[in-house]
């Protein structure tokens, strides 16, 4: 494969997958790092953590303009609500 970040392995007994170790060194991985697989609609797609939150943050910041704090909006409403108790 001419791909230096390209790779081929098979699957394994229970479904395991080896991931080279010049992949999991170009993404920093360690034995025992959490990684998430996702499924859409080119395929099979491995995070890190890292990367997984990362999207997440991304996803949620298009709902929210710069400078906003919805995790602290949250937070005042819930502080105005007990103290309306």
């Amino acid at each position: 494969m001419a791909d230096p970040l390209a790779a081929t392995t098979r699957l394994g007994t229970g479904g395991r997958l080896v991931i080279p170790g010049r992949l999991r060194r170009a993404v920093g991985l360690e034995p025992g790092d959490e990684v998430v697989i996702v499924l859409d609609e080119e395929g099979l797609r491995l995070l890190t953590a890292e990367q997984a939150v990362a999207r997440a943050q991304a996803l949620v910041g298009r709902y929210a303009p710069p400078g906003r704090s919805l995790s602290q909006e949250l937070i005042d409403d819930r502080r105005s609500e007990a103290a309306d108790v």
